[in-house]
């Protein structure tokens, strides 16, 4: 036998190698022992992939972020809670074509003045208001400071366009009962005006025609903690409304627990239904909600009565009332409007 070449071997060498491997491929590809073998090593691989992402891929990484995201939004609202931030997102109608009107409220702690633009279908926007003047119900003033405040107060309704026919006075039902109060309603005589006394059930319902937004007539009430009295209603029909102790109780030496078990239980009479949210207004309601406003919002969400800690012996009266009115009803949501007070109630009800 003649003995190859070198290149013949090498070519013969090439040739075995290649059937070697076009036949292996053949075997996997079309045999079924083959395409086992090949389906086992894809799912060992995919297996291997799914595992390893949870721990260090993206998965994790989403995961890290919603729990950080949870956490955030859980501490934002505790500390929306806490805070008595607004979440109140209720916007009250502009009045449409509307007359200015103005009003004095000669108070328990003094004379506030207001100047609204109401419109045919009653819908209000407050356009000025002032509050002030206590010197005349602490029996500090003379007749004629008594008549140069009013005048002051009178002027500048004028100056700011409201006719004199439509500046009216009301007497809280609280001042009713404050001596000095019929010598201001004498004054007020002798400058041709004549004065609106309230009772407070009359109160209340003004109140609630004011700050209750016809949306919310179904599940709120209404509460107007002032300095003489506290004033609660709610739609029912009619309106219903009771008086109990104002914010300056303590002036008669009234012990906390009477107040706070009298006003529980005059509250415990609101219907159920009514209880979800409570629509507040008064001195103490404002020096409250002023700790807690974000810019110049109406509405503000108070605080829990246990996070306030008012210094002084008026707030501190009106904080047991407060919490008096909470726990009888268990209400939540305590809402106050910057911009309503009872005498507009009386404004809207005018014809």
């Amino acid at each position: 036998m003649t003995q190859l070449t070198p290149f013949a071997r090498f070519l013969i060498m090439l040739a075995i190698l290649g059937a070697i491997f076009f036949g292996g491929k053949y075997i996997l590809e079309n045999t079924g022992f083959g395409k086992s073998l090949l389906n086992k090593s894809a799912e060992q691989q995919t297996t291997t992939t799914d595992t390893k992402a949870p721990e260090e891929g993206p998965a994790n990484e989403s995961t890290a972020t919603a729990q950080g995201s949870g956490s955030s939004n859980s501490s934002s609202s505790s500390n929306s809670e806490a805070s008595g931030s607004s979440s109140f997102s209720y916007v009250a109608p502009e009045p449409i074509n509307g007359k200015l009107k103005g009003v004095v409220e000669l108070g328990a702690s003094g004379f506030n003045s207001f100047i609204v633009r109401i419109d045919k279908s009653k819908n209000w926007k407050l356009e000025k208001a002032e509050f002030g003047n206590s010197l005349v119900t602490e029996n500090m003033a003379t007749d004629e400071d008594i008549r140069a405040g009013l005048k002051q107060y009178i002027g500048k309704m004028l100056d700011f366009g409201v006719s004199g026919r439509d500046i009216h006075f009301v007497v809280s039902s609280g001042a009713v009962k404050a001596d000095v109060t019929q010598k201001i309603v004498k004054n007020l005589k002798t400058l041709n005006y004549f004065v609106n006394t309230v009772t407070p059930e009359q109160e209340g319902a003004y109140g609630l025609k004011c700050v209750l937004p016809q949306e919310f007539e179904d599940e709120s009430f209404v509460a107007d903690i002032g300095s003489g009295n506290t004033k609660i209603s709610w739609k029912n029909g009619g309106v219903s409304a009771f008086e109990t102790y104002g914010a300056k109780y303590f002036q008669d030496g009234t012990d906390d627990g009477k107040v706070y078990n009298e006003v529980k239980t005059k509250c415990a009479g609101i219907p159920s239904m009514k209880r979800k949210t409570c629509f507040i207004i008064g001195g103490v309601p404002f020096s409250m909600a002023k700790q807690v406003r974000e810019g110049k919002e109406r509405y503000t969400i108070l605080k829990a009565p246990k996070d306030y800690k008012l210094d002084d012996a008026k707030g501190k009266a009106g904080v047991n009332i407060y919490r008096a009115i909470k726990d009888a009803t268990g209400c939540d949501k305590f809402i106050f409007d910057w911009d309503a007070n009872f005498t507009i109630g009386f404004l809207l009800n005018l014809p």
